[in-house]
């Protein structure tokens, strides 16, 4: 009997993932692995279950009624967990925050495995535990980690999809950070890290037409974690095209992976964008003075953004210019804590 992988996507950010069977409803597994996702009749008739299905295939069959579920909301999207049975992995989105369903986000302790200063401005880490093989997260997603010896925590993306029982990051060196003068200072293969998630909205959706990828400094992490996941998946069947800019030919950290990437997956390309008038790359200056009408297909295009807010808002400014409204947008403002 097949299982499938259900991701609930909580409001409040948390991400819980669920083993769910063909044969049985997204809310009766829910409430088998005792996550109480909101529901009442579990008929169908009163669409108190009702949720957004993000990603995948599912069977809704016909025992509901409108009251509960139109069929435009069907075609937009919505569910009732209560009726629906999977066909494939999914991805929904609950209504709810992770409290009201009496859920919480996993807390691992993991071991340092490796850390290094890669560049001035970014910081290389891999954690590695029993626990990561349990780990389940979305690419793209990202964890709280725990600044050793005190009550702080720093949100990071994961670079990596687990292997091995580890998992990696792309840190943004702050000068005088907690978890920066940490990992620069005192950290050492060996010592302990706490972890809390998965969180977070931004995350690859199902490549169902052309992929933009941009990227700002470390705003790199998620996307070489969303590029391991379509790599193990064998590919794109649709082109897949990463901007990846930074200040500095020294910022410029993974190229290697970026790489065997392109080598790996025919459909997967690259393009490297330094702002330095005196880098030693061809493309100078912004992101956003080196993107191609091509790339974006006529907006017939999922367009995904990692960076600073700044990033954000000329990309945003850009595509407004342009006159071209992407399919989807997602993006990741990041900024950096010290």
């Amino acid at each position: 009997m097949p299982t499938y992988k259900i991701a609930l996507n909580f409001e409040d950010g948390v991400t819980r993932f669920i083993d769910c069977k063909d044969s049985e409803t997204v809310a009766d597994a829910a409430y088998r692995q005792k996550i109480n996702v909101p529901i009442d009749c579990r008929d169908g008739a009163c669409g108190a279950c009702k949720s957004s299905c993000e990603s995948g295939q599912f069977d809704m069959g016909s025992n509901y009624i409108d009251d509960a579920l139109t069929e435009e909301e069907l075609q937009q999207g919505f569910v009732l967990t209560c009726q629906m049975r999977p066909k494939s992995d999914l991805v929904i989105g609950i209504p709810a925050s992770s409290a009201v369903c009496k859920t919480a986000q996993t807390s691992l302790s993991t071991t340092i495995q490796d850390v290094r200063l890669v560049s001035d401005s970014t910081i290389a880490l891999t954690v590695a535990g029993d626990d990561i093989a349990k780990l389940s997260f979305l690419p793209g997603q990202y964890a709280n980690l725990q600044v050793p010896g005190t009550d702080a925590h720093r949100a990071y993306s994961f670079s990596s999809m687990p292997k091995d029982n580890a998992v990696s990051f792309l840190i943004r060196n702050v000068p005088g950070g907690l978890m920066s003068s940490y990992l620069t200072g005192s950290a050492k293969p060996g010592d302990t890290l706490v972890m809390n998630g998965p969180k977070g909205s931004f995350y690859l959706r199902d490549i169902v037409r052309p992929v933009l990828m941009l990227a700002g400094g470390t705003g790199l992490a998620p996307f070489t974690a969303m590029l391991d996941k379509i790599a193990a998946a064998g590919g794109s069947p649709f082109p897949v095209h990463l901007i990846y800019g930074v200040n500095t030919d020294t910022d410029l950290v993974d190229i290697d992976k970026l790489q065997a990437f392109a080598q790996a997956m025919p459909n997967f390309s690259y393009a490297l964008v330094v702002v330095d008038a005196n880098s030693a790359q061809p493309k100078k200056g912004y992101v956003t003075n080196h993107l191609e009408a091509g790339q974006l297909h006529d907006g017939e295009v999922d367009i995904y953004l990692c960076g600073p807010p700044p990033m954000v808002e000329a990309v945003n400014q850009y595509l407004r210019d342009q006159g071209v409204k992407p399919v989807s947008f997602h993006y990741e403002k990041f900024a950096a804590s010290a």
